[in-house]
């Protein structure tokens, strides 16, 4: 049935409705002015208050001089709250302390009760406006140091870290974020760009757990590998698993080996440290099989890493890379890769230090100058066993110390490239080239062996038109050293990386050949 309002009572209403908006108007109007007269709030907070803040509030006392600095420079007044109460910003500042987890870290803020009662209704803040203001601050602080710093010098160093530490300026980093009211990086400027690519990578990972991760891939003890053509419950399992992680992008879930299937399993091989091969192996099975919440530490402690890494660094004109677990070497020039090589790094007793240097020379056909651990401990026991020890493995004393003779029998192959430092670590060429074409290369006394090195001297060299490949060649197999000074020094970089980002947006895990992750997962998650 149709219902009909009258034309009068349609006018009513809305007569109605116009004079009841335009005296909410009025009054909203009055409200406003009212507030608007207000006198704007002003908490003096001076170095007394401050100093009686950090009696009381301890555990934040490392936070007390850059604390000081930033009033004095805001006038000595309240930063955070005006006649309303606490300012958006500082509410922003709460929502993003709450949210560190997706930074990778926790929450743990040293008075943690305190801050919640601020914002929280939950509980009643029983602080003082100014110690209200003052503990907001501290949080600031906090965060800042958490996100942006990671742990302190002292803690990285402890963990072998030995790379330039980022310093942060906590004032001019409180100046930017004051005078935008955010604390986002929208232009990603403040970290070393993996930082973002794995923060991105952190979550979309904890999405896949919150699905409820991924199933164990079931072989039976006698399983020896899956080949093109083969059945199995098992091939169906890989499916669901590298689907879930996007190397197959869908799942037919058949149970046969098909071509679809090996090329989604070379991808993730490539992308897990390994040769890409047409069958897949009980290692790689054992691989997929690693939890998804472990990935997700390896992720964080990563992470954790990369706060600690100056992005100006990746800004440099030209520089090489090393990341030790993924055994591999880059020369990056105007923000572009040019150059890749495969490299040996230091086994497990003789480790590989994380460290830089500027690499100054290139030494053609060098001797090698064995160092006294090597003279002890295989040198003196060979020639005590062979009296041709020496001349067998084209050595010679020299002035009380052991060298070999320029050649290709000699350790450091027919060029090395020297960057000097104190843990006398250098890149070189190798007779051993053999070691290559392992997926782990943990076999030097420290040094980083090149698979590439005449290319990585020519690529090095492009700009000199003196050295062209032919005179590089000639440099390397003159069987007499000689030395090439670079006019223009070159970084070089050696890190260590367990989860990387590439430059195709591809996730990458690799195998952590020292065992540092354990340790820097145990700090993170106890914090």
């Amino acid at each position: 049935m149709k219902i009909l309002y009258p034309l009068a009572a349609i006018i009513i209403l809305f007569t109605a409705v116009s004079c009841n908006s335009k005296s909410n108007n009025k009054k909203g109007n009055q409200i406003n002015k009212a507030k608007a007269e207000l006198p704007e709030l002003k908490i003096p907070i001076d170095s007394t208050d401050i100093s009686k803040f950090y009696q009381a509030y301890p555990k934040l006392v490392k936070f007390q001089e850059d604390v000081l600095s930033l009033y004095k420079k805001k006038n000595s007044a309240q930063l955070w709250l005006d006649n309303k109460g606490v300012v958006e910003f500082g509410n922003t500042l709460f929502n993003k302390y709450k949210g560190l987890g997706d930074e990778g870290l926790k929450a743990n803020f040293p008075y943690n009760e305190k801050i919640n009662s601020i914002f929280e209704r939950t509980s009643e803040n029983k602080l003082s406006k100014i110690d209200t203001d003052l503990m907001i601050t501290n949080l600031y602080f906090y965060y800042a140091e958490k996100v942006f710093s990671g742990f302190d010098e002292k803690t990285s160093t402890s963990l072998e870290w030995l790379l330039p530490r980022k310093k942060v300026n906590y004032q001019v980093l409180s100046d930017s974020i004051f005078k935008h009211s955010t604390i986002n990086d929208d232009n990603k400027s403040k970290m070393f760009s993996q930082y973002y690519k794995l923060r991105e990578a952190l979550k979309q990972y904890r999405e896949i757990e919150k699905k409820g991760g991924w199933k164990t891939i079931e072989v039976s003890d006698d399983f020896k590998n899956l080949k093109l053509g083969d059945s199995a419950i098992t091939i169906a399992q890989i499916r669901e698993r590298l689907s879930i992680t996007g190397e197959l992008k869908e799942n037919s879930k058949s149970a046969v080996c098909d071509s679809v299937l090996i090329s989604a399993m070379k991808d993730y091989e490539l992308h897990h440290g390994y040769t890409p091969k047409n069958i897949i192996l009980k290692e790689h099975i054992d691989e997929m099989n690693i939890p998804v919440s472990d990935r997700i530490k390896t992720i964080i402690a990563n992470m954790e890493r990369c706060r600690w890494i100056d992005p100006e660094l990746e800004k440099g004109e030209e520089f090489i890379e090393v990341n030790i677990p993924e055994f591999r070497l880059y020369l990056i020039r105007n923000h572009e890769i040019v150059f890749v090589s495969p490299v040996v790094v230091g086994k497990a007793m003789t480790k590989t230090v994380i460290f830089s240097g500027m690499m100054n020379n290139i030494v053609f056909s060098p001797y090698w100058n064995v160092p006294q651990s090597i003279i002890n401990k295989e040198i003196k026991p060979g020639m005590a066993k062979n009296k041709n020890y020496l001349a067998e493995k084209h050595l010679e004393w020299n002035n009380g110390v052991v060298r070999q003779l320029p050649g290709i029998n000699n350790s450091l192959g027919l060029v090395k490239f020297l960057f000097p430092n104190s843990n006398n670590i250098y890149l070189h060429d190798t007779p051993s080239k053999s070691l290559f074409e392992r997926e782990n290369r943990a076999f030097s006394h420290g040094c980083v062996r090149v698979a590439k090195p005449r290319e990585l001297a020519i690529e090095l060299l492009k700009n000199d038109p003196k050295w062209n490949p032919a005179r590089i060649d000639k440099a390397m197999h003159a069987g007499k050293e000689s030395w090439y000074t670079l006019k223009k020094k070159v970084p070089v970089y050696i890190g260590y990386f367990t989860a990387w980002v590439d430059r195709k947006g591809q996730l990458n895990f690799y195998k952590d050949v020292y065992q540092r992750d354990e340790s820097l997962i145990k700090l993170l998650t106890e914090e």
